[in-house]
């Protein structure tokens, strides 16, 4: 069993509902890791994924190995039939097979390059890890994907459900480097499975999502509307998608202010962190009693670690 996408939830549903019981009691299945190593393997910066996987592999009872590539690691090589007298070192063909022998659980964390959409779209680390690992492999954010993030945030909005159909906003705002679509991206699949929400997309013309994952989502260009009686706003940036990796667009009229805040039904502030403050959302709604933002970071321990437990369940 491997976890690359949101896709591989059988059912959001009954997944959130076992997170929320690992939540309650996180040390029940300590045994089930015992002897097992997970190897974590960073091609970008990380906080937030780093620990709380590695505290669910711990809270599981498993050894953890990390290794950042960046600075630590050979330079590998992708491409089969590479003639590899330039830059790089090794190839996954040969990284993936050893890494394999030493873990029974291989996690990646591989961010887009934002040059090549191709390529990105191509996933071409975790597809090489995919291809020639021999152990199950587990996305801690791709090129195009942060499935744990956004089964965290669906945890997270379980914790906070209304007694009514609730409306999620999922709203662009500025940054000033241009950011993946990953998160963005996982979100919008997660919604597309939740039932009895009502979810609303929010950016400025242009900066539209794959449309191959957005698919039928609503999408709004007028913010104010969007936010309009909302439940949940979760905000994020993306660069742009057509003119691919650029920053088309730095408007500060998208930055996420308590006047804004004013127009929903009072909605809980969620971001998946870092952010930029006052940029991103202004200090004053991130400090309010409606953010959630702390929580989510902490439910990212808790959609890793179910993520963990299940692949354990299936591993011989």
């Amino acid at each position: 069993m491997n976890f690359i996408s949101i896709q591989n939830i059988d059912s959001l549903e009954n997944w959130v509902k076992q997170a929320l019981k690992i939540k309650k009691n996180p040390l029940k299945n300590k045994k089930l890791g015992k002897n097992k190593t997970l190897g974590m393997l960073f091609f970008n910066s990380s906080l937030r994924t780093r620990l709380s996987t590695q505290k669910a592999a711990m809270n599981l009872g498993m050894n953890v190995i990390v290794m950042n590539f960046n600075s630590e690691g050979w330079t590998l090589e992708f491409e089969d039939g590479a003639v590899m007298n330039q830059g790089s070192s090794e190839h996954i063909k040969e990284a993936a097979a050893v890494v394999s022998q030493y873990c029974d659980i291989i996690a990646i964390r591989a961010f887009a390059g934002l040059v090549d959409k191709e390529k990105d779209n191509a996933e071409t680390v975790i597809s090489g890890f995919l291809k020639y690992a021999s152990v199950p492999v587990v996305n801690m954010e791709s090129a195009t994907g942060h499935p744990m993030q956004s089964l965290a945030d669906a945890i997270t909005m379980a914790e906070h459900k209304t007694p009514h159909r609730p409306k999620v906003v999922l709203t662009w705002a500025p940054h000033p480097r241009a950011l993946p679509q990953a998160v963005p991206n996982s979100f919008v699949e997660m919604m597309q499975k939740q039932e009895n929400m009502d979810f609303v997309i929010t950016h400025p013309k242009g900066y539209e999502l794959n449309p191959e994952i957005t698919k039928d989502s609503k999408i709004e260009y007028d913010q104010d509307k969007a936010f309009e009686n909302a439940d949940f706003i979760y905000a994020k940036n993306w660069s742009n998608y057509k003119e691919y990796g650029q920053i088309t667009n730095s408007d500060p009229n998208w930055t996420v202010t308590a006047a804004k805040m004013k127009l929903t039904n009072n909605a809980k502030f969620m971001h998946c962190l870092p952010v930029r403050r006052n940029v991103i959302v202004t200090d004053e709604v991130i400090d309010s009693e409606n953010s959630v933002v702390i929580e989510q970071a902490n439910n990212r321990t808790y959609s890793a670690q179910l993520v963990l437990q299940k692949i354990l369940e299936n591993v011989k």
